[in-house]
């Protein structure tokens, strides 16, 4: 249902079951031998089969952790993997969405809907397995999100794969465009800015919904209240806060336009940061449709985001070029600066 506002302004995660590792040495310590329940688990089977179920749990609960390797900012786990020229995808569980798809990380798949920014196969690669496999796992037919431009291009990629695998791949796509409002659920909506790329391109801003009530109203009383009402007044006012802004691929240009004021004021900001050395200037930048960090530290005095999830670095960094960056940045923006570093290495692996 998309939807016309005129204000601009299940929470546990999905945990995979682990392989438990076959064939452990077994050690014996002292701290084993003077623990009572350890010397009555050699005695009791029901007691040995608990503490192994114990240990077991235990090492799922941080084997899960490990391989999860999200970030958690301002409220919202957020996950995923973006490399330059290879692949992003953002998840954040908490909103049940992804943006952009990549290749289709098997956490994407549980989430319900899925913002395309722009058609770039590092971006838009994975849709088809990405719809193919909630089908496989009986998951209700996701929602995705694209720029009009491309919709009917989508539509047709999607025949291609159903007329190839002889498959059905039901979806709901929705042609989002820049300055429309779909709302996802009750308390949140979704509303596209717009972004400058090497093609058509477009972010997205979520917003969280709450009503308040109207000035005018505040010194009534419980019943004066329900009565008004009742007879049909509106009496509470639509506010809509951005909790999370997610560029994909641009350049910095969109920093500066007044109408996207909501993605630098965004609890979150997801942006990118192709490139982040005086090896690739500025200008190089610019002309591939991507973003220098030198950019946004010039653009520092825009920001007003709580924290900035840096992204889409290029495959030519090695962690350690990344952190001394993002160091950089820090020093400039009263934000938190924290980067997606899943799929880069360290210089010394």
């Amino acid at each position: 249902m998309q939807i016309s506002l005129t204000t601009t302004p299940s929470k546990a995660p999905l945990i995979f079951p682990l392989h438990h590792p076959i064939g452990k040495p077994h050690t014996t310590s002292l701290q084993t031998l003077s623990n009572p329940l350890n010397s009555l688990k050699a005695s009791s089977p029901y007691l040995s089969a608990v503490g192994r179920a114990i240990e077991d749990d235990e090492y799922r609960i941080a084997r899960n952790q490990v391989l999860r390797k999200g970030v958690d900012l301002e409220g919202y786990s957020i996950e995923g993997v973006s490399v330059g020229g290879h692949e992003t995808c953002i998840i954040i569980p908490e909103f049940k969405c992804a943006l952009d798809i990549g290749r289709c990380p098997s956490r994407a798949i549980h989430q319900n809907s899925l913002f395309i920014t722009h058609a770039h196969l590092d971006h838009i690669g994975g849709l088809p397995m990405y719809v193919a496999s909630r089908g496989l796992y009986n998951l209700k037919p996701p929602t995705v999100f694209v720029p009009p431009c491309i919709k009917e291009d989508v539509e047709k990629l999607m025949d291609i794969h159903r007329s190839m695998g002889h498959v059905e791949l039901e979806l709901e796509l929705v042609a989002l465009d820049v300055g429309e409002t779909y709302e996802l659920r009750n308390n949140l909506v979704v509303r596209p800015f717009r972004t400058q790329h090497a093609i058509p391109s477009q972010g997205y801003v979520i917003y969280s919904v709450r009503k308040k009530l109207k000035k005018q109203y505040m010194h009534l009383k419980g019943k004066q209240i329900e009565k008004l009402k009742k007879s049909g007044t509106e009496i509470t006012d639509t506010i809509l806060s951005p909790e999370v802004a997610f560029t994909g691929d641009t350049t910095s240009e969109y920093m500066l336009d007044p109408r996207n004021a909501d993605a630098l004021r965004a609890k979150i900001l997801i942006t990118e940061a192709t490139f982040l050395d005086e090896g690739f200037s500025i200008e190089d930048a610019r002309q591939h449709g991507h973003t220098h960090i030198n950019e946004i530290i010039e653009n520092a005095q825009w920001i007003r985001n709580k924290a900035i999830l840096l992204t889409h670095f290029s495959s030519r960094y090695h962690l350690e070029d990344i952190r001394q960056a993002v160091s950089r940045l820090q020093s400039k923006v009263s934000a938190k600066v924290v980067p997606l570093t899943e799929g880069f290495k360290s210089m010394h692996t």
